[in-house]
């Protein structure tokens, strides 16, 4: 089974329904036992980094993300859900991520013309081969809305980068998580056949 991580900010329904479009069950929930007893997890989020962190606190699903992350369970993170793995923030001040990886979430800059947010389809160019990336090529389209991005400061997790007024990471994976700026729910084909590499993933764990 397929969990989301329900912590009150989120399109939860949408990612559970593209699940269910591919014949995968996912159950969406905010019980720390039944994330840390996830076989695969996926952290979704819409709005801002501190709220969206105060609530993971409240809910007590820090430790049970971490707990997950520990055990290398099959991970899925989503536009926020991605950037909250980081170290830090610089929304509305330094905010302290989850900081299960280095790095720090930065904004874009308007002074060069750019639109803000980032909304709309983009391409993604592959810098690693990946199973969660498997059918995936460079140049494909996928949909983002996003007026931050992540820096990480390890290279080799950068799986994905898109331009936009420069280059920037726009997923990272690991042997057994996969995380995207852009939203796979919304991406029409590319973006469910990435839910399915993972959902795939999950099963053969």
């Amino acid at each position: 089974m397929i969990t989301i991580v329900d912590y009150g900010m989120g399109n939860l329904r949408s990612v559970q329904k593209g699940f269910e479009r591919l014949g995968y069950q996912a159950a969406v929930t905010r019980e720390p036992g039944k994330i840390a007893a996830a076989r695969g997890v996926v952290l979704p989020g819409v709005g801002a980094f501190s709220a969206c962190m105060e609530n993971l606190t409240r809910f007590g699903l820090v430790e049970p993300i971490r707990e997950v992350m520990r055990q290398k369970k099959p991970f899925l993170g989503i536009c926020l859900g991605f950037q909250l793995l980081f170290s830090e923030s610089e929304e509305f001040g330094p905010q302290r991520g989850l900081d299960l990886f280095r790095g720090k979430v930065v904004g874009f800059r308007s002074d060069n013309g750019l639109k803000i947010p980032h909304m709309g389809w983009n391409r993604i160019e592959k810098r690693k081969e990946s199973p969660f990336l498997e059918g995936i090529t460079d140049g494909d389209y996928v949909y983002f809305v996003h007026s931050y991005y992540v820096a990480p400061q390890d290279d080799a997790l950068t799986a994905t980068t898109t331009i936009y007024g420069a280059s920037f990471v726009s997923s990272i994976a690991t042997d057994h998580l996969f995380a995207c700026q852009f939203h796979p729910e919304k991406s029409q084909e590319i973006g469910l056949r990435i839910l399915a590499n993972f959902a795939r993933f999950v099963q053969k764990g």
